[in-house]
């Protein structure tokens, strides 16, 4: 595969920062005053933001974390006219939130969290709807919602459920608790939680581990994943024909069996 070329594009207001370099994406989220709470214009610049690498054949990782201390603090309350009611925030979920939710569950590609610093809210949300989800030890994951009287949001009630249980995910989300990054792990809720110092270096070899990776064996693995939520059994097993059919024609299953039988290394092309 040849490597992109890098980019970096801000839009307008430069609420988010995006980056590429060798296939691997970072989107960063850019209120480091606001703790990288969401707006609306925030979301929309998201939004534009995934569908160009969505578009990117070259794609192959993408790695969403936030500037500063902080992951995010979930939605704004000074975005003006975002959360007043109950018209303003269905209108704000619904055209702002679920579209992002919804492209990151799509994207063929493989999605890292890094988790910075505290996740609150529809940080949360965001968080858990990423492929793979690493924390600072310092982060904490904070279910806010019942403290100002609304419910998880963008995919949290699904996704905190998927992960802990309905019992667990409900009385913590009822009782607006916030997990150290540590207990996440223990729960299940994240993968990793790591030191502050090796965040980074952390972050960059696993982007780079996936970069080099099956592209197209992975995109497939999360397809079948997300439909095992709410397929049966006999369901699951024939999307796992089929979509086994379609790795096993990849140049990628050629050469990761040729290397197996040669017992050296792959040498992955990705899509």
């Amino acid at each position: 595969m040849s490597e992109p070329a890098a980019a970096n594009s801000n839009p307008p207001n430069g609420d988010i920062d995006l980056s590429a370099a060798g296939g691997i994406y970072r989107l960063t989220l850019n209120r480091p005053q606001r703790l990288n709470a969401f707006t609306r214009n925030m979301l929309s610049a998201m939004s534009d933001a995934l569908a160009d690498i969505a578009a990117d054949r070259e794609a192959r990782v993408l790695v969403i974390t936030g500037a500063g201390r902080a992951f995010s603090a979930g939605q704004d309350l000074t975005d003006k006219g975002a959360v007043e009611d109950g018209r303003a925030c269905r209108n704000t979920v619904e055209r702002y939130y679920n579209p992002v939710i919804r492209q990151i569950n799509s994207l063929d590609l493989p999605v890292i969290a890094a988790v910075n610093g505290i996740a609150a809210g529809a940080g949360v949300s965001l968080a858990l709807a990423c492929d793979i989800v690493v924390a600072v030890e310092s982060a904490a994951f904070d279910l806010a919602f019942a403290r100002i009287g609304l419910i998880p949001d963008a995919g949290g009630t699904h996704h905190l459920q998927r992960l802990l249980g309905p019992a667990r995910a409900k009385a913590m989300s009822m009782l607006g608790e916030k997990i150290a990054a540590a207990e996440a792990v223990q729960l299940g809720l994240i993968y990793r939680a790591v030191p502050d110092a090796d965040f980074a270096a952390e972050i960059g070899a696993l982007a780079q581990r996936l970069a080099s990776g099956p592209t197209k064996a992975l995109a497939l693995m999360k397809q079948a994943f997300h439909a095992g939520d709410h397929n049966s059994l006999e369901q699951q097993l024939a999307l796992e024909a089929e979509l086994q059919s379609q790795a096993a024609d990849t140049e990628d299953f050629a050469e990761g069996l040729a290397a197996f039988l040669g017992k050296r290394a792959p040498r992955f092309k990705g899509l």
